[in-house]
Protein backbone atom coordinates (compact mmCIF):
# COMPACT_ATOMS: atom_id res chain seq x y z
CA UNK A 1 0.00 0.00 0.00
CA UNK A 2 2.71 1.97 0.90
CA UNK A 3 4.63 1.61 -2.37
CA UNK A 4 1.40 2.23 -4.04
CA UNK A 5 1.12 5.83 -2.47
CA UNK A 6 4.57 6.52 -2.87
CA UNK A 7 4.45 5.59 -6.94
CA UNK A 8 1.35 7.84 -7.29
CA UNK A 9 2.88 10.29 -5.67
CA UNK A 10 5.85 10.27 -8.05
CA UNK A 11 3.62 10.18 -10.95
CA UNK A 12 1.69 13.04 -9.91
CA UNK A 13 5.11 15.01 -9.59
CA UNK A 14 6.55 13.66 -12.91
CA UNK A 15 3.46 14.83 -14.43
CA UNK A 16 2.82 18.58 -12.62
CA UNK A 17 7.15 18.62 -13.67
CA UNK A 18 6.18 17.82 -17.39
CA UNK A 19 3.23 20.42 -17.21
CA UNK A 20 5.10 23.05 -16.11
CA UNK A 21 8.78 22.19 -18.09
CA UNK A 22 6.15 22.65 -21.45
CA UNK A 23 4.03 25.57 -20.60
CA UNK A 24 7.24 27.71 -19.09
CA UNK A 25 9.88 29.11 -21.28
CA UNK A 26 12.66 28.57 -18.33
CA UNK A 27 12.86 25.15 -16.90
CA UNK A 28 13.43 24.52 -13.03
CA UNK A 29 17.46 23.33 -12.98
CA UNK A 30 17.22 19.48 -12.63
CA UNK A 31 17.05 17.77 -9.63
CA UNK A 32 20.77 16.42 -9.58
CA UNK A 33 22.13 20.08 -10.67
CA UNK A 34 20.48 21.59 -7.06
CA UNK A 35 22.49 22.62 -4.11
CA UNK A 36 20.63 21.17 -1.70
CA UNK A 37 17.23 19.23 -1.13
CA UNK A 38 14.41 19.80 -3.64
CA UNK A 39 11.89 21.34 -2.22
CA UNK A 40 8.63 21.53 -3.62
CA UNK A 41 5.31 23.45 -2.20
CA UNK A 42 1.50 24.07 -2.25
CA UNK A 43 -0.89 26.41 -2.97
CA UNK A 44 -4.59 26.49 -1.84
CA UNK A 45 -6.03 28.26 -4.21
CA UNK A 46 -9.37 28.55 -3.27
CA UNK A 47 -8.10 30.58 0.18
CA UNK A 48 -5.98 32.87 -1.86
CA UNK A 49 -9.44 33.87 -3.75
CA UNK A 50 -11.20 33.84 -0.23
CA UNK A 51 -8.47 36.05 1.16
CA UNK A 52 -6.57 38.33 -1.14
CA UNK A 53 -7.73 41.99 -1.65
CA UNK A 54 -8.64 41.11 -5.27
CA UNK A 55 -10.30 38.04 -4.53
CA UNK A 56 -12.20 40.04 -2.33
CA UNK A 57 -12.79 42.28 -4.21
CA UNK A 58 -14.12 40.24 -6.89
CA UNK A 59 -16.95 38.85 -4.38
CA UNK A 60 -17.50 41.91 -3.17
CA UNK A 61 -18.84 42.85 -7.24
CA UNK A 62 -20.50 39.49 -7.83
CA UNK A 63 -22.32 40.19 -4.53
CA UNK A 64 -23.32 43.72 -5.61
CA UNK A 65 -24.29 42.60 -8.95
CA UNK A 66 -26.45 39.63 -7.48
CA UNK A 67 -28.37 42.26 -4.91
CA UNK A 68 -29.42 44.02 -8.14
CA UNK A 69 -30.72 40.97 -9.76
CA UNK A 70 -32.08 39.72 -6.75
CA UNK A 71 -33.93 42.78 -5.69
CA UNK A 72 -35.34 42.41 -9.97
CA UNK A 73 -36.46 38.86 -9.66
CA UNK A 74 -38.08 39.77 -6.24
CA UNK A 75 -40.31 42.47 -8.09
CA UNK A 76 -40.84 39.91 -10.96
CA UNK A 77 -42.53 37.85 -7.89
CA UNK A 78 -44.52 40.29 -6.53
CA UNK A 79 -46.30 41.38 -9.98
CA UNK A 80 -46.79 37.71 -10.34
CA UNK A 81 -48.51 37.29 -6.45
CA UNK A 82 -50.31 40.31 -7.18
CA UNK A 83 -51.46 38.71 -10.87
CA UNK A 84 -52.76 35.44 -9.03
CA UNK A 85 -54.60 37.07 -5.67
CA UNK A 86 -56.25 39.33 -8.59
CA UNK A 87 -57.22 35.68 -10.58
CA UNK A 88 -58.52 34.47 -7.21
CA UNK A 89 -60.21 36.95 -5.55
CA UNK A 90 -61.83 38.68 -9.01
CA UNK A 91 -61.51 35.06 -11.06
CA UNK A 92 -65.54 33.95 -9.94
CA UNK A 93 -66.51 37.70 -11.15
CA UNK A 94 -65.27 37.67 -14.15
CA UNK A 95 -66.23 36.11 -17.64
CA UNK A 96 -64.82 32.86 -18.88
CA UNK A 97 -63.17 34.76 -21.78
CA UNK A 98 -61.46 37.52 -19.18
CA UNK A 99 -60.67 34.41 -16.19
CA UNK A 100 -58.87 32.82 -19.20
CA UNK A 101 -56.61 36.02 -20.71
CA UNK A 102 -55.75 36.30 -17.03
CA UNK A 103 -55.08 33.01 -16.11
CA UNK A 104 -52.56 32.80 -19.76
CA UNK A 105 -51.22 35.83 -19.09
CA UNK A 106 -50.00 34.30 -15.26
CA UNK A 107 -48.40 31.88 -16.68
CA UNK A 108 -46.70 33.72 -19.46
CA UNK A 109 -45.14 35.99 -17.18
CA UNK A 110 -44.28 32.75 -14.69
CA UNK A 111 -42.08 31.23 -17.37
CA UNK A 112 -40.89 34.82 -18.57
CA UNK A 113 -39.96 34.84 -15.02
CA UNK A 114 -38.21 31.57 -14.45
CA UNK A 115 -36.60 32.45 -17.55
CA UNK A 116 -34.70 34.98 -16.72
CA UNK A 117 -34.30 33.81 -13.36
CA UNK A 118 -31.72 31.01 -15.41
CA UNK A 119 -30.87 33.52 -17.62
CA UNK A 120 -29.16 35.23 -14.80
CA UNK A 121 -28.05 32.50 -13.14
CA UNK A 122 -25.84 31.93 -15.78
CA UNK A 123 -24.74 35.34 -16.82
CA UNK A 124 -23.48 35.34 -12.96
CA UNK A 125 -21.67 32.57 -13.23
CA UNK A 126 -20.12 33.46 -16.54
CA UNK A 127 -19.02 36.74 -14.63
CA UNK A 128 -17.74 34.91 -11.79
CA UNK A 129 -15.38 32.97 -13.70
CA UNK A 130 -14.45 36.36 -15.51
CA UNK A 131 -13.27 37.50 -12.58
CA UNK A 132 -11.79 34.93 -10.84
CA UNK A 133 -9.79 34.12 -14.09
CA UNK A 134 -8.15 37.29 -14.31
CA UNK A 135 -7.37 37.15 -10.21
CA UNK A 136 -5.67 33.97 -11.06
CA UNK A 137 -4.18 34.83 -14.21
CA UNK A 138 -2.78 38.20 -12.35
CA UNK A 139 -1.48 35.40 -9.35
CA UNK A 140 0.37 33.20 -11.92
CA UNK A 141 3.42 35.66 -11.83
CA UNK A 142 3.63 36.24 -7.94
CA UNK A 143 3.60 32.41 -7.83
CA UNK A 144 6.53 32.43 -10.15
CA UNK A 145 8.26 34.57 -8.80
CA UNK A 146 7.99 33.89 -5.20
CA UNK A 147 9.09 30.51 -5.70
CA UNK A 148 12.60 31.61 -7.66
CA UNK A 149 12.85 34.18 -4.46
CA UNK A 150 12.40 30.82 -2.20
CA UNK A 151 14.08 28.15 -4.35
CA UNK A 152 11.22 26.01 -5.10
CA UNK A 153 11.63 23.05 -7.51
CA UNK A 154 7.90 22.89 -7.32
CA UNK A 155 4.66 24.51 -6.26
CA UNK A 156 1.31 22.74 -7.04
CA UNK A 157 -1.89 23.48 -6.37
CA UNK A 158 -3.30 22.01 -3.31
CA UNK A 159 -6.89 20.22 -4.75
CA UNK A 160 -6.43 19.77 -8.23
CA UNK A 161 -2.80 18.49 -7.78
CA UNK A 162 -3.78 15.82 -5.31
CA UNK A 163 -1.91 16.22 -2.55
CA UNK A 164 -2.75 13.78 0.02
CA UNK A 165 -0.21 15.12 2.39
CA UNK A 166 1.96 18.24 3.10
CA UNK A 167 3.57 20.01 5.88
CA UNK A 168 2.34 23.45 6.61
CA UNK A 169 6.00 24.91 6.06
CA UNK A 170 4.82 23.64 2.09
CA UNK A 171 1.99 25.53 2.24
CA UNK A 172 3.01 29.03 0.59
CA UNK A 173 -0.01 30.23 0.41
CA UNK A 174 -0.17 33.32 2.75
CA UNK A 175 3.28 34.41 1.35
CA UNK A 176 1.48 34.13 -1.91
CA UNK A 177 -1.49 36.30 -0.60
CA UNK A 178 0.65 39.04 1.06
CA UNK A 179 2.98 39.28 -2.04
CA UNK A 180 -0.25 39.28 -4.56
CA UNK A 181 -1.81 42.03 -2.32
CA UNK A 182 1.15 44.05 -2.34
CA UNK A 183 1.68 43.48 -6.11
CA UNK A 184 -1.71 44.47 -6.17
CA UNK A 185 -1.47 47.47 -3.89
CA UNK A 186 1.67 49.05 -5.86
CA UNK A 187 -0.12 49.00 -9.17
CA UNK A 188 -2.75 51.05 -7.90
CA UNK A 189 -1.03 53.67 -6.94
Amino acid sequence: MKSALQAVLVSTVIVATAASVGAQSTTPPAPAATAGPIKIGYIDVQRVLARSAAGVAAREQLEKERAGIQKEMDGRRQELEKLRDEIEKKGPLMTADARREKQEQFERKRRDAARAADDFQKELEKREATLLQKVLQEMGGVIERVGKEKNYYMIVEKRNAGVLYATTDADLTDEVIRAYDREAGSKKK
